[in-house]
Formats: C-alpha cells, sequence, structure tokens
C-alpha cells in the first residue's frame, strides 16, 4: 500500500545497526491536520536511511511511504516504511505553465494540436 503525505519535518534520528544486516533511522514529520498538528514518526531501512542525509529539522518535504504491519509473540506493530522523499520545490505543487504545447502562445493557435505529441 503507497501513500504521501507533506510536512514540516520535525525530528531526524541518527540511523542505528539493528542487526548485523540490517539498519533503520527515524524520523518525525509535522503534519498539518486540522486545529492541531500531528506528529508522524516514520522509518527508513537499509540503503534508504541516506534520503535524509542534506535534510534539516524544519525543512518542508514530502514523504511517499508504504504502510507495514506484523506479528510478534502476540503483539502487533505498525510501521511506516518512507522509501521516497521530494524536498524543497519539488515538495509542492508545481505552478500553473505560463507556456505549453496545448496552450499555444496568442496569434499562433492555427500550429498547435489538440494533442500534444
Amino acid at each position: 500500500m503507497a501513500f504521501e503525505v507533506d510536512g514540516k519535518l520535525h525530528k531526524i534520528f541518527d540511523t542505528e545497526q539493528k542487526t548485523d544486516s540490517f539498519r533503520a533511522r527515524e524520523f518525525v514529520l509535522e503534519v498539518v491536520d486540522g486545529q492541531y498538528p500531528q506528529m508522524v514518526k516514520f522509518q527508513l531501512t537499509q540503503d534508504k536511511c541516506e534520503l535524509l542525509d542534506g535534510q534539516n529539522e524544519g525543512d518542508e518535504i514530502k514523504v511517499h511511504f508504504d504502510l507495514r504491519g506484523r506479528e510478534w509473540n502476540g503483539k502487533y506493530f505498525t510501521n511506516l516504511n518512507a522509501w521516497r522523499i521530494e524536498s524543497g520545490a519539488s515538495a509542492q505543487a508545481a505552478p500553473p505553465a505560463e507556456m505549453s504545447d496545448t496552450n499555444p502562445p496568442p496569434g499562433n493557435e492555427q500550429d498547435y494540436d489538440e494533442i500534444p505529441f
């Protein structure tokens, strides 16, 4: 199950070597949700731990993640497993284009088709 969410990077934790072959890094995203912001913890694993390198607390980012759940010794755990992070301008919606193949400049409409390819 893939999801995405925009928010402000609230807290970045160090990468932890959990076993000889497994490492993980957690971070908290502040997500606007009505009157009260939500502090949501995500996890990065293995080679994805480096996705936060170069990010700073307070940065606006978009997180792409999967919802993961498992059972261990009769207890159930849920992880928000991040696999892609977009930062800065790429995390926000792109502004509308002033000119594109589907919106020709005035006076040149005959040179453009309805289909942009």
